[in-house]
C-alpha cells in the first residue's frame, strides 16, 4: 500500500510539473480560442459586409425617395423650373471685370450701362469693327456711340442662358464679327452678370427692345442684324415679332442653334433625366408654362417679315439638330417669308462646332455675305 501511495504521489508530481513538450501543448492548449471567440472572429467580417450592404441600400433608397421627390417640388414651386431655364446663377467665366473687357482680349470695345425700365439696370458691350480699332483706342462712351452712325452694319447679339456677356465662345465670335466689319453690340439680360433684376421673358425681350431702339437712334440708315442663340433665339424672335408688327422690321435675323418652343426643347434636352417620368408634361413642363415661360419661335416666325439665317450643328448636344430644321421647316412654309430670303445652313458632325463652335467655320464670313 506504501509503495502504491508513493508512486501515485510521484506520478501526480510529474503531471504538475510538465516537460518541454508538454509546456508547449499546454501552452497551446492555454492559447486556443474559446469556441463562443471562434464564432464571433467569423461573424465580424460578416457583419462588415452586412453593415456595408445597408448603408448602400439605405443610400439608393434615400436616391430613388429624392428622385421621387423632385417632381413634386418642381410642381410645387415652378419657380424652380425657370431658375432651371435661365441657369442666370451660373456666372461663367467666374472672378472677371465685365466693366473691363479689354480683360478679355477686347481693346476695342466699351463698357456701356443702360436702364430699360425704373430698378432695372444692364450691363452692355459695344465692339467696333476692326478698321476703327486704332481709333477706337483711349476713346470714352461719347465716341463709341458716334461711331455707330459710321457705314458699317451693326449686330445685336442676344446669347443664351446661363454664364455673361464674357463668355468665352461669346468673346471669340465677337472678334470673328469685327474683323468681318460689323460693329457688335451685346447685354445682359435684368438678372445676369452685372445687369439689375429679375429675370423674366417679357422682361428680357424688352431689354432687347431697349437696346434695338438705342442702336436705332445712332446707327442712322446702317443696316441692323439681330443675332440670337440657343435661349437668346426665343428672346431674337420675340423681339422681332414686335419689331415687325410695329413696321420696324430689322435687315435681318440670325438664329444660331435654335429650337421650335421652350416645352420641346425642355423634352430634347439631353440633361432631362425625367423625360421617361410618368406625367413628365404635367411634372415639369406645365410649370415653365405657368411661370410665363414660352419663347414660341414656332409661331413668332409665322408674324416675321424679314430675311432669316439659321445655322445649326448636326453635332449639337444641347438643342437637338431636328429642332432647328422643325423651325426651317415651319418658317420656308410660312406666308410672312413669301418676299423674303429663308435659309438653313447645317455643319457636319465631323467639324465639331456642337453648340456653340460654329463661329469656327472658315466659311462663316461667305455664309453672312
Amino acid at each position: 500500500r506504501n509503495e502504491s501511495v508513493t508512486v501515485e504521489h510521484e506520478r501526480a508530481a510529474a503531471a504538475a510539473v510538465p516537460g518541454p513538450l508538454d509546456k508547449g501543448c499546454s501552452l497551446r492548449r492555454s492559447l486556443r480560442l474559446p469556441a463562443s471567440a471562434a464564432a464571433e472572429g467569423m461573424k465580424r467580417p460578416l457583419g462588415r459586409r452586412h453593415g456595408l450592404w445597408f448603408r448602400l441600400r439605405k443610400l439608393l433608397l434615400w436616391l430613388l425617395g429624392m428622385y421621387i421627390a423632385i417632381p413634386f417640388l418642381v410642381k410645387l414651386c415652378p419657380a424652380i423650373q425657370a431658375k432651371l431655364v435661365f441657369l442666370n446663377f451660373v456666372r461663367v467665366p467666374y472672378f472677371i471685370d465685365l466693366k473691363r473687357p479689354q480683360d478679355q482680349g477686347l481693346n476695342h470695345t466699351c463698357n456701356y450701362y443702360l436702364q430699360p425700365e425704373e430698378d432695372v439696370t444692364i450691363g452692355v458691350w459695344h465692339t467696333v469693327p476692326a478698321a476703327l480699332w486704332k481709333s477706337a483706342r483711349g476713346k470714352d462712351q461719347l465716341w463709341f456711340e458716334e461711331a455707330l452712325g459710321s457705314s458699317h452694319p451693326v449686330i445685336l447679339y442676344l446669347h443664351g442662358n446661363a454664364g455673361t456677356r464674357g463668355g468665352d465662345h461669346r468673346v471669340e465670335l465677337y472678334k470673328v464679327l469685327s474683323s468681318l466689319g460689323y460693329h457688335v453690340v451685346t447685354f445682359d439680360y435684368r438678372g445676369w452678370g452685372d445687369s439689375i433684376g429679375s429675370p423674366s421673358e417679357r422682361g428680357m425681350t424688352y431689354d432687347a427692345l431697349h437696346v434695338f431702339d438705342w442702336i436705332k437712334a445712332r446707327s442712322g440708315d446702317n443696316p441692323v442684324y439681330i443675332w440670337g442663340h440657343s435661349l437668346g433665339t426665343g428672346v431674337a424672335t420675340n423681339l422681332v415679332r414686335r419689331l415687325c408688327e410695329r413696321e420696324t422690321p430689322p435687315d435681318a435675323l440670325i438664329l444660331e442653334s435654335p429650337f421650335t418652343n421652350i416645352r420641346e426643347e425642355a423634352r430634347s434636352h439631353p440633361f432631362s433625366i425625367y423625360r421617361y417620368f410618368p406625367g413628365f408634361d404635367w411634372f415639369f413642363l406645365d410649370p415653365i408654362t405657368t411661370s410665363g415661360i414660352k419663347f414660341a419661335n414656332d409661331e413668332n416666325v409665322k408674324y416675321i417679315s424679314c430675311s432669316l439665317l439659321i445655322l445649326h450643328a448636326e453635332d449639337d448636344p444641347v438643342v437637338p439638330f431636328h429642332l432647328g430644321k422643325k423651325l426651317y421647316n415651319i418658317a420656308a412654309t410660312s406666308r410672312s417669308f413669301r418676299d423674303y430670303k429663308v435659309q438653313f445652313v447645317p455643319f457636319h458632325t465631323d467639324l465639331g462646332y456642337r453648340h456653340k463652335y460654329i463661329y469656327r467655320s472658315p466659311e462663316l464670313p461667305r455664309i453672312l455675305r
